[in-house]
């Protein structure tokens, strides 16, 4: 049953109005956007794996390739031993420079020697190693 009495006047509890409420919200973005462009985002490091994709993706391209002469591919082939690099030397890094676009530049390392450009210091280079039957290669690629 009702009693008639009525709990409103018994709460003293205050509220805030709507209006403080919004101008906090917005004082809260308007810092976040600020300090934004005051420090900056952290930039994902694309550029690296850009470049970690080539290096792996030109690994996956020799690594699968019939041999020209004998062997399991034609990258174990080539680093069968000191002769056989030697002589194949020239072949690896056309080939390496045939596989990449225009503006990168390569080193394949090999148990036997490497191809390709001196690798330069503090510029973006991706890296990847392939495992063969007669050892590892690692191509090292990196923007002209």
């Amino acid at each position: 049953m009702h009693n008639g009495s009525s709990r409103r006047g018994s709460s003293s509890r205050g509220q805030l109005s709507l209006s403080v409420v919004e101008a906090g919200i917005g004082v809260v973005l308007i810092l976040g956007v600020t300090m934004g462009f005051a420090f900056g985002v952290p930039s994902p490091n694309a550029r690296e794996t850009q470049l970690d994709m080539y290096a792996k993706d030109t690994g996956r391209v020799l690594v699968h390739e019939a041999p020209r002469h004998r062997g399991t591919t034609r990258l174990a082939e080539i680093i069968e031993s000191e002769s056989s690099f030697r002589r194949e030397a020239d072949a690896l890094r056309t080939r390496v420079d045939r596989i990449l676009p225009d503006n990168l530049m390569f080193r394949v390392e090999t148990p036997h020697g490497s191809v390709g450009y001196r690798k330069p210091g503090g510029v973006p280079v991706g890296v990847s190693t392939v495992t063969t039957t007669n050892g590892d290669v690692t191509i090292w690629v990196w923007y002209v």
